[in-house]
């Protein structure tokens, strides 16, 4: 297992197979690129199936143990069971999705080999639904739920950005997930850093505090130092990135686009490295650089100034994109 100089393993790769979506949220820093019209082959500029494979075969052997597919809308991609099919049998395979495919391929999925699936999902109502999606799929979503839970797929994550639009819709979810058997709520941070409009972020504390007055129970995990509250059977979990390098320094995750690029921090696009022609050797030799020059966002690439800022480290001002 490979591990960065600042002590953090890399346990799971987040692998993006296509920045194409059917949604156009408000909060997303694509804004739904490109054609949706349904799943399909993978694009010119996406990595192909067996790209994705050959690159995941070489992360196992380096002990990564988790996958998680991602977008855009990984859905998009009709070679997607193949790929968790083919996926070696060593490593946990999860998705994020917007839920609007999951009727219908659902039980492939499970079949092919997903163990779990995360589906966004921001409100309750089909009104708030649509503006902060810009889409009218609300019940598609609500039915690609059920369909994940009929498959197995369960606990089913509901994944829901938090920011000044969705804060007044965090009761009501967390109501539904404790009143509904197999649906676990995961509460997001909205990042000023990868979409702009920080006049949109709320106190993530505030969430916090109203949570711990609710729950029946609280509890700690390791990744990241991540609280989860228990609220009657329903589990709720927030992930709180923004300005928190005890979250950063717990970071146990390599990311790859959808083009095949290798980046080490979600929130930074100037350490992409390229895997050359996807072969073996070029994997390897890039994805060992990528994890040696890991660096947290907090508290290292990004640090306090005296008025208590957060601002670019001085040391990697200069650093630009690695050329492809």
């Amino acid at each position: 297992m490979l591990e960065d100089s600042f002590g953090r393993e890399v346990t799971g790769v987040r692998v993006s197979l296509t920045d194409r979506c059917n949604f156009d949220c408000v909060y997303c820093h694509n804004e739904g690129l490109g054609d949706t019209r349904g799943p399909m082959e993978p694009g010119d500029d996406e990595m192909s199936t067996d790209d994705v494979i050959r690159f995941l075969e070489v992360a196992r052997e380096f002990g990564v143990g988790k996958v998680k597919f991602t977008g855009g809308e990984p859905m998009l991609r009709e070679d997607l069971e193949e790929i968790i099919r083919r996926t070696p049998d060593e490593m946990e395979t999860s998705l994020t999705t917007n839920g609007t495919f999951l009727p219908g391929r659902a039980e492939a999925l499970r079949e092919a080999g997903l163990s779990r699936v995360n589906v966004s999902q921001d409100a309750l109502d089909p009104k708030a639904f649509a503006e902060v999606t810009n889409s009218g799929a609300y019940d598609k979503v609500l039915e690609g739920v059920e369909a994940a839970l009929d498959a197995g797929l369960d606990p089913v994550k509901l994944n829901m950005v938090v920011f000044e639009a969705t804060a007044g819709y965090v009761p009501k979810m967390v109501e539904h997930v404790a009143e509904n058997d197999g649906l676990q709520l995961q509460l997001i941070e909205y990042m000023p850093e990868l979409t702009g409009n920080p006049e949109w972020a709320i106190d993530i504390q505030r969430v916090h505090d109203w949570l711990e007055e609710q729950a029946d129970e609280v509890e700690i995990r390791e990744m990241h130092g991540r609280r989860r509250y228990w609220v009657g059977e329903g589990m709720v979990e927030i992930v709180d990135p923004v300005e928190n390098p005890s979250f950063c320094a717990n970071c146990h995750r390599v990311r790859v686009t959808h083009e095949g690029f290798l980046k080490g921090c979600l929130n930074r696009n100037d350490d992409l490295r390229p895997m050359g022609e996807m072969t073996k050797p070029e994997i390897r030799t890039a994805f060992r650089e990528t994890v040696a020059n890991r660096v947290p966002y907090y508290g290292e690439y990004m640090i306090q100034n005296d008025d208590g800022e957060w601002e670019i480290n001085d040391r990697y001002i200069d650093d630009q994109y690695i050329d492809a």
